[in-house]
């Protein structure tokens, strides 16, 4: 017999900047708190959706557009850093009556995901990292400098060209503006609908999505990340562009257990990095 899909139900929550979009599907079990995820930038929650119909399967999962990206309101300061979108987002989770929590995040999301768990161990029951970079001063200059391409909104459109590249280069080369042999990423483009959703997303965001992004860039990971005290699953995919730091992270963090994975990118790899975190998840009951 053919499994129902999990339903995927989405809505706003108000905060004092506006409303903060999210999507959430599943219920709670006895003794569990939510998992609440942070998606990586750029896009939004959307691209969590495959990951969420699993997980939701057996927990009640919330995922957040975060500041700025996808459907969620902008900032409110003009050069929000890393601590100002975390404590923003605990405001909307505060906002959704969830206390205590778990939480997942990959790339800009795990940076944020990690400054709730270190502000707010209290709240924060477990943190999943799934990628995350470990830049060195000379690779965040060069970052912060060419990274974030100046979106310019005209008649002509120019706009949607651009940020099509960018999204679509990203998957080609890391970083997506250098565009030789040197820096070609082996994953290939994803299916035309999948790069299509993702530029939508950020189409909706043209003007604001550089901020979560530069705040990430900006995090003073080295500081931070040994701050961590709560129960820590680290992972990667051995795919990700962010994966050469992974060992370099797992010194920091020391985290209760670090892993690779296959990633999401097929059926059978979301199956198997899913049932990871269920794990991790599952033995902190």
């Amino acid at each position: 017999m053919k499994q129902t899909a999990v339903k995927i139900v989405r809505g706003f929550v108000s905060i004092d900047e506006g409303q903060v979009h999210y999507r959430q599907a599943g219920k709670s079990q006895p003794g569990q708190a939510p998992l609440v995820m942070f998606h990586a930038s750029p896009g939004s929650a959307k691209s969590l959706e495959p990951l969420i119909q699993v997980l939701a399967k057996g927990r009640h999962v919330i995922a957040l557009d975060t500041l700025g990206n996808g459907d969620s309101c902008a900032p409110s300061q003009e050069a929000p850093d890393l601590a100002y979108f975390a404590q923003a987002h605990l405001r909307a989770i505060t906002a959704m009556g969830i206390a205590q929590f778990d939480a997942w995040g990959a790339h800009t999301g795990a940076n944020i995901a990690c400054e709730l768990a270190i502000e707010n161990s209290d709240r924060v029951r477990s943190l999943i990292i799934d990628g995350i970079g470990l830049y060195s001063p000379q690779e965040q200059a060069e970052l912060l400098q060419h990274y974030l391409p100046s979106v310019h909104i005209d008649q002509q459109g120019s706009q949607f060209h651009l940020l099509w590249n960018f999204v679509r280069d990203a998957y080609l080369f890391w970083p997506w503006y250098q565009k030789d042999s040197q820096h070609r990423r082996a994953i290939g483009l994803p299916h035309a609908s999948e790069l299509h959703d993702k530029a939508v997303e950020v189409f909706k965001a043209a003007r604001t999505f550089h901020l979560s992004y530069k705040a990430a860039l900006s995090y003073p990971k080295e500081q931070r990340l040994p701050l961590i005290k709560v129960p820590t699953l680290l992972t990667c995919s051995r795919h990700d562009m962010l994966y050469v730091y992974f060992e370099k992270v797992s010194d920091l963090v020391k985290p209760t257990r670090a892993q690779s994975t296959a990633g999401l990118g097929t059926s059978e790899a979301l199956q198997e990095t899913a049932a990871l975190f269920e794990r991790f998840l599952n033995d902190l009951a």
